[in-house]
């Protein structure tokens, strides 16, 4: 366990999955978090998670594609739990399927969630991160983005995205002490996982990732929320612009 205590952290895509974990895991080090999704009923099972747990939470609902509700989340937080003081961009969506079968507006779904959402977010915290002269921002990419996944295209372009955002961002808002990584999990079981790879056809595709693992397991929703608990902690003060692969050994690349 890591001391946040008397920080303030808002959670993407908290309603459930590895964002469920990441409040939970963020809330036993000390925080209070907001809880903020798309659907409300998850993110309101999440708050009252947080809170059996001795912890303080609040759900707030928010369309992170659209930058007007971001700054209203961002708004609802500080006025109910106070200044945020971590950022954590979780909130992601897709569908496996190869690029030539896509859509636009499949693409423009997914680039709105998973690239341009992340992009809202920050721009909504930092000012008053800047002010503060203190600030965690950790978002969550994927391995898809460092290797390529097939059937994940613009997923991948996105998360590349989300990399490249995060190093740029990080070196321009170091001289305020905001620091700013990225994990990329693996595969792990969490139910988008389920959802998009449902059917027989996505269970083979299940075993077959899990057997390209060194590990030979998925990872769980808790191996990623350690992660990020780690870069948002003290213990990381002195490390930003960083990529760190959460995926059992799948991709080991330099």
């Amino acid at each position: 366990m890591r001391d946040l205590r008397n920080k303030t952290a808002l959670v993407t895509g908290a309603g459930s999955g590895i964002g469920r974990a990441i409040a939970r895991r963020l809330a036993s080090d000390g925080a209070r978090v907001a809880v903020a999704d798309i659907n409300l009923e998850g993110a309101q099972l999440t708050e009252r998670l947080v809170r059996g747990d001795g912890g303080d939470a609040q759900a707030v609902q928010v369309d992170i594609t659209q930058f007007d509700a971001v700054q209203a989340a961002v708004r609802r937080t500080r006025e109910t739990l106070g200044p945020i003081h971590v950022l954590v961009n979780n909130a992601g969506w897709d569908r496996i399927e190869p690029f030539v079968q896509n859509s636009p507006t499949l693409w423009d779904t997914v680039i709105g969630i998973n690239l341009k959402g992340p992009i809202h977010c920050c721009r909504a915290v930092l000012d008053d991160m800047i002010a503060a002269r203190a600030g965690k921002i950790v978002s969550i990419s994927s391995d898809a983005a460092r290797v390529g996944s097939t059937g994940e295209a613009v997923y991948s372009a996105c998360k590349g995205g989300i990399i490249a955002f995060s190093k740029t961002l990080a070196r321009e808002v170091a001289r305020h002490a905001i620091n700013v990584n990225v994990v990329c999990p693996g595969p792990t079981d969490t139910p988008l996982l389920q959802e998009i790879t449902g059917g027989d056809q996505g269970a083979k595709i299940i075993d077959a990732m899990t057997r390209a693992i060194p590990f030979r397991r998925l990872g769980t929703p808790e191996e990623i929320a350690a992660a990020v608990s780690f870069f948002v902690s003290p213990d990381a003060d002195f490390i930003t612009g960083q990529v760190l692969s959460v995926s059992g050994g799948l991709t080991m690349v330099g």
